[in-house]
C-alpha cells in the first residue's frame, strides 16, 4: 500500500484487505475485537466502521524505515494531513526529533512481544502541534500468509498542549 492508493472510501472498499489485516492482528494478539460487533461485520462493513470510528486508527508499513500507510479519518483529523500527506510520511517524522529515540526502543519491544496497551507519548500535528496520546494500544501487523506487514497503532484520549483537559471517548 502506498500513496497512490486513495483515501479509503466506497470505491476503494474503505481498503478491507488492509483493515482486514489491522482488525485480525489485534484481535489475534490482544484476544478481543477492535470493533464493537466485529464478529457480525463482513470485511467491508469492518473496514468502513474502522475508517469512521471516533478514536485514532493508524499503521505504517515494514521498511526499514516505516511510511505511514492507513490512517482512518480520526487519525487524519487529528495529526492535520491529507491521506496522500500522511502515506508519504516516515512514521518517525510522527514524533519530535528528541523523541525519536524513545519511540524507536517502543518499536523494537513492540516487535519483540507482539504488542503492548497503556503508551503515553508525544506526537506533533503536520503544523507543528504538540499533543500527548493516552493509553495507547501498538501491535505488529501480519498477513494472511503469516508475514510480518508492520505496525498499527490505536488511542482514543489526546490532548494538545494548549488543552486543558483530554480528549476522550465517552
Amino acid at each position: 500500500m502506498n500513496s497512490e492508493i486513495a483515501e479509503p472510501n466506497e470505491s476503494n472498499s474503505f481498503l478491507c484487505e488492509h483493515a482486514s489485516i489491522i482488525l485480525a492482528s489485534y484481535e489475534r494478539l490482544l484476544s478481543v475485537p477492535l470493533l464493537p460487533n466485529q464478529s457480525e461485520l463482513n470485511s467491508y462493513e469492518a473496514a468502513k466502521c474502522m475508517y469512521y470510528l471516533p478514536i485514532a486508527v493508524l499503521s505504517h508499513n515494514a521498511a526499514a524505515d516505516p511510511i505511514f500507510n492507513y490512517a482512518n479519518a480520526k487519525a487524519l483529523e487529528l495529526f492535520d494531513f491529507s491521506w496522500t500527506e500522511f502515506t508519504q510520511l516516515p512514521s518517525r517524522l510522527s514524533a519530535e526529533v528528541l523523541q525519536q529515540a524513545k519511540r524507536e526502543q517502543l518499536l523494537a519491544d513492540v516487535k519483540e512481544k507482539g504488542y503492548i496497551t497503556g503508551y503515553e507519548g508525544i506526537r506533533i500535528t503536520k503544523d507543528g502541534r504538540r499533543f500527548i496520546i493516552k493509553n495507547t494500544t501498538i501491535w505488529d501487523l501480519v498477513d494472511s500468509t503469516g508475514k510480518y506487514a508492520g505496525q498499527a497503532a490505536c488511542f482514543a484520549e489526546w490532548q494538545f498542549y494548549s488543552d486543558s483537559s483530554i480528549k476522550s471517548l465517552p
